[in-house]
């Protein structure tokens, strides 16, 4: 779990560091362009996987990570020749963040017409999709006994961003019970 929560957090470095450099500006344009500004970029530290299938893999190894860590972080799949691929690639990032602070998930948005529109993290041993809100650390401070649930990650940051920081939003699933108790920890309305 360790391990995989290390890898998380220098992924979501990586692909914020990707997306504020020369190589991430056409995630920069695209949130840029869905007017969010870069206050909020920084806020959720969203990123951008570059087109490459290896920038990742190559990033986390000189960092010391095994493969099959990895893999099992779910950053990584195993091609067909055996080599490690990274798992997103030309997409824009959202970490996703348990109440701990820990990075434990990613999803990713492609630019462009590929399918999935949205990718996520499968489940890993520090994340289970079902179990967890997007933006819940955040909206679990001063939320007044109210939670604003969302469809996805950019109506939250942007509800985030207009003040309304009480937003929240499943993870590409359907709403789901775990996801109603959890709520109903932090609101009575929702």
């Amino acid at each position: 779990r360790a391990r995989i929560l290390e890898i998380n957090r220098e992924t979501a470095r990586f692909y914020h560091q990707i997306l504020i450099s020369e190589q991430g500006k056409p995630g920069m344009d695209y949130l840029l362009g869905r007017g969010v500004t870069p206050k909020t970029i920084r806020h959720f530290g969203l990123g951008f996987a570059p087109p490459s299938r290896f920038e990742l893999v190559d990033y986390l190894s000189r960092k010391g990570f095994h493969p099959e860590e990895m893999i099992q972080a779910n950053v990584a799949f195993r091609s067909s020749t055996g080599r490690p691929v990274d798992r997103f690639f030309s997409r824009v990032m959202y970490p996703i963040i348990d109440l701990r602070g820990n990075v434990v998930a990613f999803g990713g948005r492609t630019l462009g017409d590929d399918k999935p529109k949205y990718l996520n993290t499968s489940d890993t041993p520090v994340f289970s999709k079902g179990d967890m809100l997007f933006a819940l650390n955040f909206a679990k401070n001063g939320n007044r006994g109210r939670l604003i649930l969302c469809e996805g990650y950019m109506d939250v940051i942007s509800m985030h961003q207009a003040g309304f920081s009480s937003a929240v939003a499943t993870l590409g699933t359907a709403l789901t019970p775990a996801q109603a108790r959890l709520m109903s920890h932090y609101a009575k309305e929702v």
